[in-house]
């Protein structure tokens, strides 16, 4: 995280004596990164955190990658996701690389262990359910939206609220780094002087939650903590509790986000996608495209202009809302979009935009600078049909009935009261299709 904080009790200088109630010293622990020359934290323990009873390897976690050699664009239908596991055995990662992986949880049971990623980050983005991590920093409660940063080698617990009637069953998105980088806010909204975020940026400290007490728990007894590195799970045991922290200080901690809190950022004219930009790692971002005013220019196209993003490949988690530059795309959907190929609005989206003053789609989009490849897992929710849905007539309304009109209405009448012009075959063809007739090619309603 770019700025100090801390929690607890703590003595006045590093390093130095810092006992307990019972005389004996707190176990200090200096927990960094990158060589001690990156961001970290220093921890007093009531237990040496090296104390270890037993352990075990579990199970494996590396991923495989399937259509290595198939670029497509593709669409991916996860709302009908089975739950299964808890919040880390129920991950299912659906795209990856050497650089990051993208999984997805739909969890039905409660970890009765703690984990810690020796791996990677984690960056969480909770889209329905509520409850708490435990983790050795402290707690941190957690709700519909938010996103939850959880640095590497953090270990923690997360538990979710009773689901009450009428609400979604727990389910998120995570990303994680595969590369060794860490996840963080974008250099370009923080000073390289103080860390401070900038007043350009479209988020703040205020926005940030920090851990809270409760912080220390001090018992004995056995207590499983699950480690995730080379590419394995491995089981450790220990007499006490793990969370055993009576005070940190520093600025590697985790912490929670609500994207609700995110400020976009708007133009007279359409903004490329680094506006959205939120989080970053080693070759890859995390964007949210959130609710806004729309582009004010008055004869701006409110939709993205078609483009080709020819470093990145896309990927893009539909949250809620009308996402007004695609067809057929449900909450819980992704969609990936390739380096190399074009990509834009789908047929009918551009003249169906014009005139659009606020948008309340909702999205989080990861970019990569290597390409994601699928696993055998998010085949399952493969929508064949998704590359030809750019199929189709884009221009319906012809540029003579467009001045006619200056509505942008197929057949509307000019202001004299007659419809000037003739109209154009493509038009005919428009106004001919009749109401909720399916396309051939693309599988959704003509409009």
């Amino acid at each position: 995280m770019p700025y100090y904080t801390k929690l607890g009790q703590i003595p006045k200088k590093r390093h130095v004596q810092f006992r307990r109630p019972d005389g004996a010293l707190y176990s200090e622990e200096v927990f960094g990164t990158e060589g001690f020359v990156g961001p970290t934290s220093t921890l007093y323990h009531i237990n040496p955190p090296t104390q270890v009873i037993g352990w075990k390897t579990l199970y494996g976690t590396k991923p495989e990658y399937i259509e290595s050699d198939v670029m497509r664009m593709r669409h991916l239908k996860l709302g009908a996701m089975p739950a299964k596991g808890d919040p880390i055995t129920g991950r299912v990662v659906l795209f990856g690389n050497s650089d990051v992986e993208m999984s997805m949880c739909v969890p039905d049971e409660k970890m009765d262990y703690f984990f810690k990623n020796a791996m990677g980050d984690e960056c969480i983005f909770v889209h329905f359910g509520s409850g708490t991590v435990q983790t050795t920093f402290g707690t941190l409660k957690f709700g519909p939206k938010d996103y939850i940063v959880i640095p590497k080698g953090i270990t923690y617990r997360m538990t979710f609220d009773k689901t009450k009637d009428g609400e979604q069953e727990p389910r998120f998105v995570v990303f994680e780094t595969a590369n060794g980088s860490h996840i963080g806010p974008p250099p370009r909204y923080v000073s390289k002087q103080t860390s401070q975020f900038l007043e350009h940026s479209p988020y703040c400290e205020r926005d940030l939650r920090m851990p809270e007490l409760p912080l220390t728990y001090d018992k004995k007894g056995e207590y499983e903590v699950r480690i995730k590195a080379r590419d394995l799970v491995h089981s450790y045991t220990y007499t006490y509790h793990p969370l055993d922290v009576v005070g940190w200080d520093g600025c590697y901690y985790p912490y929670c986000f609500n994207i609700d809190d995110f400020s976009p950022i708007v133009g007279k004219l359409h903004m490329p996608p680094p506006i959205h930009q939120t989080f970053e790692g080693h070759n890859f971002v995390i964007c949210s495209f959130c609710p806004r005013l729309l582009d004010f220019h008055p004869d701006a196209i409110p939709v993205p202009y078609n483009h080709s993003n020819l470093d990145s490949d896309e990927i893009l988690y539909y949250v809620e809302g009308n996402y007004k530059a695609r067809k057929g795309i449900e909450q819980c959907s992704i969609t990936v979009h390739p380096q190399g190929i074009p990509h834009g609005p789908h047929p009918g989206t551009v003249e169906k935009s014009l005139g659009a003053k606020e948008t309340t789609e909702l999205a989080v989009m990861c970019d990569t600078f290597r390409p994601m490849f699928p696993t055998k897992a998010a085949m399952e929710f493969d929508d064949l049909a998704y590359p030809r849905s750019w199929e189709g007539e884009h221009f319906p309304v012809s540029l003579e009935q467009h001045h006619a009109d200056g509505a942008h209405r197929t057949g509307a009448k000019a202001k004299g009261g007659k419809a000037k012009g003739t109209k154009s075959k493509g038009a005919k063809a428009a106004k001919s299709k009749p109401a909720g007739r399916k396309s051939p090619n693309i599988g959704s309603t003509w409009e």
